[in-house]
C-alpha cells in the first residue's frame, strides 16, 4: 500500500479542493475586474461622445489625463459645432489598461458653415489610482 492510498488521500483531499476553489475564485475575480473596466470604458467613451457632440468642450477636457489638461478650452473650439460622430472601429481592449477606438467626426465652424470631417484615433488608458479612463491621444484634430 502506498502513502497516498487510504487515510493519506482522505487527508489531502480537502486541501486539493480548497486550492482548486481558491484558484477558481481568483480567476473569476480577475475576469470580473476586466469586465468592470470594459464597462467603465464604454460609459466613459459615451460620456466623452456626448460632451463633444453637444458642445460641452469644457466638460470634454475632464477626459484628458490631469497632467495633460489645458487650463481653458483651446481657441480651435470657438464657434465649433459637431454635426456627426460616427464610430468607425469600436473600442478594442489592447490590454487590461489600454484600449483604442476610431471615430469619424463631422463638424463646422459657425462663421463659414463648411462641413468638414476628421478621423480621430483615440487611445484610452486606465489610471488605477484614479479608477478612471483617460483619453491619452488628446483632443481631436480640427
Amino acid at each position: 500500500m502506498s502513502l497516498l492510498e487510504g487515510g493519506a488521500t482522505r487527508r489531502l483531499w480537502p486541501a486539493v479542493v480548497a486550492a482548486s476553489l481558491i484558484a477558481s475564485l481568483l480567476a473569476g475575480c480577475a475576469a470580473m475586474e476586466k469586465d468592470r473596466r470594459a464597462t467603465s470604458l464604454d460609459s466613459t467613451s459615451r460620456a466623452y461622445l456626448a460632451a463633444l457632440r453637444w458642445g460641452d468642450f469644457e466638460g470634454m477636457l475632464a477626459f484628458l489625463p490631469p497632467d495633460a489638461r489645458p487650463q481653458q478650452v483651446p481657441a480651435v473650439f470657438d464657434d465649433l459645432r459637431v454635426t456627426r460622430y460616427e464610430v468607425l472601429r469600436p473600442v478594442v481592449m489592447l490590454t487590461e489598461t489600454e484600449a483604442t477606438q476610431t471615430v469619424a467626426i463631422e463638424y463646422l465652424y459657425e462663421f463659414n458653415q463648411i462641413v468638414r470631417r476628421t478621423t480621430d484615433r483615440q487611445s484610452w488608458r486606465w489610471d488605477d489610482e484614479a479608477k478612471a479612463w483617460w483619453i491619452e491621444s488628446g483632443l481631436p484634430d480640427f
